[in-house]
């Protein structure tokens, strides 16, 4: 049996729940049964089912499930959260192998979903495609092993440098991208727990920053305005989505509610390292920081992202702001008809 194989479609269909099984990892598993998918699923909305679950209650023919394998992306839960534990429930219906993509590093876990399953007699292997399964579930490991939401920095420059020009006549965006990466991004949005722009992105453009473009989950708009200086009759006012303003005031002018938060820090120090401390007050696991350049660079300087996915269009300006600066190296270059994507990690 080629278990690779079958991890491979557990990530496929896990990527489904990206965006939704938040704060639970995005699972996906499949159950085989001579060398046949009889069940597969992957983890639903929070308080839903998890992977498991959902692959077992696939299976037409449960009796088949004594002689059958069942592949998950990240070992199963040992311990009663929204739901019961899976490793349980694998037990129960005695399935004869159980195949993991890699451990889950949670102290509630770590371990004990394989141990579960061991002294039931169940073959458990560990291991197989485990670098692609973390890489799937990097959001999730970031949390639990560095503490910290998973970063990912956007930006489109022009093929001169520039990420946006000087002046500008209307309050609204000057597009370098195409609208093939304009749509991409609104995918990744979907992706993500939050979103994050600084003042002078919120003057210029006025953003909306949800995902028009794509269907999905709107991120959390997180945005930074120093001396609560923008105008309440901004797109982020509009209560449309949960918006987090991260400031130094401690009063507010502006109606507190449930769709609108104010968050104090002192921006005179690790403003990025303080940003990250209120969005996991929040419970906010991953960010994708949209700009602009001087918000992005703070990040970058302090050594805090995980990700930089950046567009290069095909336009010059001659003169503008600077696209922010670092040194690393591309680990993939992707065309988008007349854009170029360069996607850089933080290892």
């Amino acid at each position: 049996m080629n278990h690779e194989t079958y991890i491979k479609r557990c990530l496929q269909i896990a990527k489904n729940g990206i965006g939704f099984a938040r704060p639970n990892p995005s699972v996906g598993a499949v159950v085989v049964h001579q060398n046949k998918i009889i069940g597969e699923g992957f983890t639903a909305a929070y308080g839903g089912n998890h992977a498991e679950v959902n692959a077992i209650n696939a299976v037409k023919d449960t009796s088949l499930l004594k002689e059958a394998t069942i592949y998950v992306t990240l070992e199963p839960c040992s311990h009663f959260g929204k739901t019961p534990p899976c490793a349980d429930l694998i037990v129960k219906h005695q399935l004869k192998n159980v195949v993991i993509g890699c451990v889950d590093s949670n102290s509630l876990v770590a371990g004990k979903g394989i141990e579960r399953l061991e002294k039931a007699g169940i073959n458990v292997t560990v291991g197989v495609l485990e670098d692609e399964c973390r890489e799937h579930h990097k959001r999730f490991f970031t949390v639990q092993d560095k503490k910290r939401l998973y970063i990912i920095l956007k930006w489109a420059e022009t093929k001169d440098g520039f990420v946006a020009p000087l002046t500008k006549d209307e309050q609204k965006p000057v597009w370098i991208s195409n609208q093939y990466s304009q749509q991409l991004v609104h995918k990744w949005r979907s992706e993500e727990h939050a979103i994050l722009v600084g003042t002078n992105t919120v003057i210029a453009d006025n953003p909306k920053l949800n995902v028009r473009s794509w269907s999905g989950q709107n991120p959390i708009r997180i945005v930074l305005d120093r001396t609560l200086r923008l105008s309440n009759n901004l797109s982020v006012f509009d209560g449309s989505v949960k918006t987090i303003f991260i400031t130094e005031k401690q009063e507010c002018q502006f109606e507190r509610s449930r769709e609108l938060i104010f968050e104090s820090i002192n921006f005179s120090k690790n403003i990025a390292s303080q940003i990250c401390e209120v969005l996991m007050k929040h419970q906010i696991q991953s960010v994708i920081i949209e700009g602009g350049s001087k918000t992005l660079q703070t990040f970058i300087d302090e050594n805090l992202w995980d990700e930089a996915r950046v567009f290069v269009g095909e336009t010059e300006l001659k003169e503008g702001i600077k696209a922010p600066k670092f040194n690393k190296v591309i680990k993939e270059e992707i065309n988008i008809k007349t854009d170029v994507l360069k996607i850089y990690t933080n290892d």
